[in-house]
Parts: C-alpha cells; sequence; structure tokens
C-alpha cells in the first residue's frame, strides 16, 4: 500500500510539461522514411521464383494489422496459404493472379483491391510476362497472420484464367520485336524482346502506364514519328487515354518544339482516325 501510494504521489509531482511530453510521445504520428528498410528477399519456402519484401509494418498494441510491400518478378508466386483474419492486397504495379482453392485463376492489375477472406486457401503471385507489386495487409489473431501450405505446381499456375481459354498459338506467337524485324535482324530483335521488353519495361519501379508516357514524350522530343506509331498503340493498351496523350503533345510542344508536337499529332489522328 505504502509503494502504491509512494507511485502516486511521484506521479502526482510530474511537471506539466514532463506530462505533456509523454502524451505527446504516445499520440505522435510516426514516419517510416522510404528506403530505411532495405528489401529482403523472400523465404524460398513459402515462394516459387523470386521475390523481394520490403517496409512491412505493424501497427503497436492494442492494433493487430500488419503489411508489406511485395514484388514479383514475372513468374513468381507465393506458395498456398490462408490468413486467420483475411487480408487485402493493393496491387500498385504490374499484372498478377490470384486464385482460390477450388476457383479458377483470376488477372490482378495495377489499382486493383483484392480481399481474401479468413481460412480462404489461396495464393497470389506475377504474371508469366510481368512483374507485379502488391501491398498486403492482414491482421493477427493470436500472434499469428498466416498459414503456409504446399508450392503452387506449374500446372496450376499456367491454368486458364477465369473466362479464358487458352490459345490454340499461346507458345508459338512472335515477341513484339520478332514480328517486327525478326526476320530480317534476328540478333537485334532478340536483344529488343530479351532487354528492353522482357526486362526494362517489366521493372516494378514504375507501371507499365507510366513508362509508356515516358517513352511517347522522348519519340515526340526526338521526332521520331515511326517509333511513336507503335509506342502509342501501346500507350493505350497500357491504360493511357487518347485525351492524356493529345495533351501530352501540346504540352511538349513547348519544349520540344511546334514541327515535333504538329509532327505526332497527325501520327496520333492518323492512329486513333482508324478505331
Amino acid at each position: 500500500m505504502r509503494l502504491l501510494t509512494t507511485i502516486g504521489v511521484a506521479l502526482c509531482l510530474l511537471t506539466p510539461a514532463a506530462r505533456s511530453q509523454t502524451s505527446a510521445a504516445e499520440v505522435a504520428i510516426r514516419i517510416t522514411k522510404s528506403g530505411a528498410q532495405p528489401a529482403r528477399p523472400v523465404l524460398a519456402d513459402h515462394f516459387t521464383g523470386s521475390a523481394r519484401i520490403e517496409s512491412p509494418f505493424q501497427a503497436p498494441a492494442p492494433a493487430r494489422v500488419s503489411g508489406a510491400r511485395v514484388m514479383f518478378d514475372p513468374g513468381a508466386r507465393t506458395a498456398w496459404h490462408t490468413h486467420p483474419l483475411g487480408q487485402t492486397l493493393i496491387v500498385i504495379a504490374g499484372t498478377g493472379r490470384v486464385q482460390r482453392w477450388g476457383d479458377s485463376v483470376e488477372e490482378i492489375r495495377q489499382g486493383d483491391v483484392v480481399w481474401i477472406p479468413p481460412g480462404q486457401k489461396h495464393w497470389h503471385g506475377a504474371a508469366p510476362g510481368s512483374s507485379m507489386t502488391h501491398i498486403a495487409i492482414s491482421e493477427q489473431l493470436d500472434g499469428k497472420t498466416v498459414d503456409w501450405m504446399e508450392n503452387v505446381s506449374d500446372a496450376q499456375y499456367a491454368a486458364p484464367l477465369r473466362g479464358h481459354a487458352a490459345p490454340p498459338d499461346a507458345g508459338t506467337r512472335p515477341r513484339p520485336s520478332q514480328g517486327a524485324i525478326g526476320s530480317f535482324a534476328p540478333k537485334l530483335a532478340q536483344i529488343t524482346d530479351d532487354v528492353l521488353y522482357g526486362d526494362v519495361w517489366e521493372r516494378p519501379e514504375l507501371s507499365k502506364r507510366d513508362r509508356s508516357l515516358a517513352t511517347v514524350a522522348a519519340l515526340i522530343g526526338m521526332n521520331r514519328p515511326d517509333q511513336l506509331r507503335s509506342h502509342l498503340r501501346i500507350a493505350r493498351q497500357n491504360g493511357v487515354t487518347q485525351e492524356e496523350l493529345i495533351e501530352t503533345i501540346t504540352h511538349l510542344a513547348f519544349y520540344a518544339g511546334w514541327p515535333s508536337a504538329v509532327t505526332a499529332i497527325g501520327v496520333a489522328r492518323e492512329l486513333f482516325d482508324k478505331k
């Protein structure tokens, strides 16, 4: 009793400034700067292929939420697993796959938000030809957020997407540069497909939409209408709207010059009028 009384007196003797500092520390916003927690490889037992995880966070008690940014190289995926309180995935770059046990594989893209209910056996990862990055958020139950199971087999991973049948010529379809210059300059086509389209365009640090805008801007600045024509098509496939492309060309008139902008508008008009 005497000890409790002593502690109570000591607390009362704290100056208002000291009490204020203690309260401020308890409610202060905490910021973890980008790069403060470098990416690290994921555990091979729980993943197939190459993937990295960075910036894991865990809210202090009594909160139970935790999360991380996970970056999958093309073809990489988790093992089958469940979450006791479910999980939310926010796709921030690239194209991926997700599947619940017993259901078809579904495609997920940048901007999609995926909710996995509690206890549902599932996996998620990158598409075969694209990297994918997502934010994964889950809650703890008795200190646990995940139960890992067996790896996803190649056959399970390669199953047709929901609503899509496997194309009969999927294995023989030419890669982008093979179809354009492969018969005339096979080595240049191979390097272009392997390095430019297979590596640079699949890196998760920029979305394909942002890469398309950068590429289109560079081609307008260099006044390269032949290459611009194909990249305007790619930009549309990557989610850039016709209005955004026209505004990009208008903006670049003041930096790349009027002749380059007018040439680009002509190429864009020719392309869009065909649609």
